[in-house]
């Protein structure tokens, strides 16, 4: 089998920023560009190799009933699909797809290389993952191989391809997802090797990476690549373990399009292809997997069965931000999942809610999984539509509930994406930096993240998240919660957007370290210092809450910085309380105005009481005003427009009826809202006349 010899070019993918070069799955926001199809999608995963074919069609009759169009398959299969090394038997899913396609089904087909069959990792041991500790993976589990093997590769473009060939004009395939949740990174010779050609080809010459790398600290100084360890954690330098996470990004990017690039001349042109992401996924960074993929899908799962549903929301920007287009979720639970502590299920209308949330925030597609439990294997507890005995389970009238109004809303949401005034940038950069070094236990990058976002979200009712990279004129506010890792390129972007009459606000750790994880030579907010006409005098880390006064006032907790004005414009908006303190008096917060627009720096992790008030203000300075002031807090509030439609969406996520005043010209269109109010756990969808 011909050897990979692409690490050459694995650099490149960190700054990219050229459109995807792959066909886009159409212009407009709706589930698929086959313009004879749904514009929702609502289905689920379903493994017909697992069952007798005799009861396919009743599955499907059932699917059909609770309201499914769609249906996903293949992802696990591989063992079926080639038995042994070159003899391919795909005659069952011919089969299956044909049945699917009877009763009216799109597909979705999965790649099944997320698990590979007995006899290629008993040929080929050398294929399988190992980890940080040396012991090499075995068999029997899933994505238990080396994401760096040129020999997998080989196996995964071949399984990948036949199937491409065999289904890739079949007019019921809509879309491809690639692999299946990948992540886990391998610690194997050749990914040593390739680790070594990734950071020459980063940084060109090995005195490069030492001055950037500032090797003099603790003798770590290298002669050549050869003896850059490959580590992930442990006492390395910090450069050293954020560019292993730019490795994994590249590496685990190639291994995606190593599929895409085979299988993309082979497929109908209007078919997406994609790979199903996780949760805040600190692997790798997934807005450089998503540039060359047509869409971005991902598994919504809520272990403990008691949502967040702002932080969940957040997420769901997330994704919906990594191609800045609408997404599908691909994978979401029938009730529970059986991999936490306490396998709670959600309770009775919140499987509806969570579906309705996610096309709220941009979702095209609501996939559940799985339709039945296999009889045996390691998710046989996992929440399913039907239970082991072929029958539906309690949750699927609840289902089919969800089904039967996504469907019969798809023509009004078809065309439309979620509609914010204000955007907040995500960096995975800054998150690694963060994690790397917390230098306070509890100073989490994802709950800092939320914590900024859960008051401007239930405010605006509406915020998308973006990549710092991002086109942000669009944007009346721009929030950066701890863009701790900060280019030059960014920050130049960032400046532009000020100056032509945009709001920017920096949270603290802001502007700290460069893109080799080293201190910029100027204090925070480093190369954004001379914009905001103010510097961080010094940071600390809080044992306990210090005060706030002045224009917002309350409290900070974990983290606060003191800032030192230079420029005699800047306007101190609060200031610290800490008698005795190294902070009493000093700014916390701070803006200036800036051209036609203005730049706010927050120099203290605030309680959620203080960020509201903050919250307020910034909107007000923006001018972002709400679609329903003073909404209940138990309901989320989202508007889809675009199609010259604008869909106003409302979800009361409380045990209790909740009023709903509606603006004027609304119109009720579907959904559970009576006598003013959105019943408990209840969605209800209204016109709100035309797109601007």
């Amino acid at each position: 089998m011909a050897r990979w010899a692409g690490w050459a070019v694995l650099a490149l993918a960190l700054s990219t920023t050229a459109p995807a070069a792959l066909a886009q799955a159409g212009s407009l926001d709706r589930a698929t560009a086959f313009a004879d199809k749904p514009a929702i999608a609502v289905g689920v995963a379903w493994y017909p190799e697992q069952w007798p074919e005799a009861r396919w069609d009743v599955d499907l009759a059932l699917m059909k009933a609770t309201g499914f169009n769609t249906v996903r398959v293949g992802e696990f299969a591989w063992s079926r699909m080639e038995p042994e090394e070159g003899k391919f038997d795909f005659a069952w899913l011919d089969r299956a797809i044909a049945a699917a396609k009877k009763h009216g089904m799109m597909v979705v087909i999965g790649t099944p290389t997320a698990a590979p069959p007995a006899w290629l990792t008993q040929k080929y041991p050398e294929v399988l993952r190992v980890d940080e500790n040396g012991t090499r993976a075995g068999h029997g589990g899933r994505r238990h191989f080396s994401f760096a093997s040129a020999r997998y590769r080989d196996f995964s473009r071949r399984i990948a391809v036949e199937m491409a060939r065999r289904y890739g004009k079949d007019p019921a395939v809509v879309g491809w997802q690639i692999d299946n949740e990948v992540g886990p990174p391998s610690f194997d010779p050749e990914s040593v090797a390739a680790w070594h050609a990734f950071l020459q080809q980063r940084y060109g010459s090995i005195d490069e990476l030492n001055r950037r790398w500032t090797t003099e600290y603790w003798s770590q100084h290298y002669n050549d690549f050869g003896q850059v360890p490959l580590r992930a954690t442990g006492q390395q330098n910090p450069g050293l373990l954020l560019d292993f996470k730019h490795f994994t990004t590249a590496t685990w990017t190639d291994y995606v399009q190593n599929q895409v690039r085979a299988i993309r001349p082979l497929i109908d042109p209007r078919a997406f292809v994609t790979t199903n992401t996780m949760f805040w996924n600190a692997g790798f960074d997934h807005f450089a997997m998503h540039r060359d993929l047509d869409i971005a899908s991902w598994d919504n799962y809520i272990q403990e069965g008691r949502p967040d549903w702002v932080a969940n929301g957040a997420n769901h920007d997330l994704v919906r931000g990594y191609k800045q287009r609408n997404f599908w979720l691909m994978e979401t639970q029938p009730g529970r999942v059986d991999w936490a502590p306490v396998n709670r299920a959600l309770d009775p209308g919140q499987v509806r809610e969570m579906a309705w949330q996610a096309v709220a925030h941009g979702a095209d597609a609501v996939l559940y999984w799985q339709w039945r439990p296999a009889a045996n294997g390691q998710e046989t507890y996992h929440g399913a539509v039907l239970g082991q005995d072929g029958k539906p389970n309690p949750i699927q009238p609840e289902i089919a509930h969800t089904a039967t109004d996504l469907v019969a809303a798809a023509p009004l949401l078809a065309d439309t994406a979620p509609s914010a005034d204000v955007a907040m940038l995500f960096s995975y950069d800054s998150r690694w930096a963060i994690d790397i070094q917390r230098h306070h236990k509890d100073f989490d990058a994802i709950k800092a993240f939320t914590d900024f976002y859960r008051p401007l979200r239930t405010q605006a009712q509406g915020v998308h998240v973006v990549t710092p990279e991002a086109n942000l004129a669009r944007y009346k506010l721009v929030v950066a919660p701890n863009l701790m890792v900060l280019t030059e390129a960014q920050a130049k972007a960032l400046e532009r957007y000020v100056r032509g009459g945009g709001h920017l606000v920096l949270g603290p750790r802001s502007g700290m370290r460069d893109d080799a994880n080293a201190l910029w030579p100027q204090k925070q907010p480093g190369p954004l210092a001379g914009l905001l006409g103010a510097e961080i005098a010094q940071y600390y880390a809080l044992d306990e809450s210090v005060g706030v006064t002045g224009a917002v006032a309350g409290k900070a907790t974990i983290w606060a910085e003191d800032i030192k004005p230079l420029a005699r414009d800047v306007q101190v908006r609060a200031t610290y309380a800490d008698k005795g303190g190294w902070l009493d008096g000093k700014p916390a917060i701070v803006t200036r105005k800036v051209g036609k627009g203005s730049i706010t720096y927050v120099g203290a992790w605030l309680d959620p009481a203080t960020m509201q008030q903050l919250a307020t203000s910034l909107l007000a300075d923006a001018n972002v005003a709400p679609v329903i002031p003073g909404a209940d807090p138990d309901l989320e509030i989202a508007v889809r427009a675009g199609g010259g439609k604008r869909v106003l969406i409302a979800i009361n996520h409380g045990k209790q009826a909740r009023p709903l005043t509606l603006p004027a010209g609304a119109k009720p269109v579907g959904g559970d809202w009576t006598n003013g109010q959105v019943a408990a756990h209840g969605i209800a969808w209204f016109t709100l006349g035309e797109a601007k």
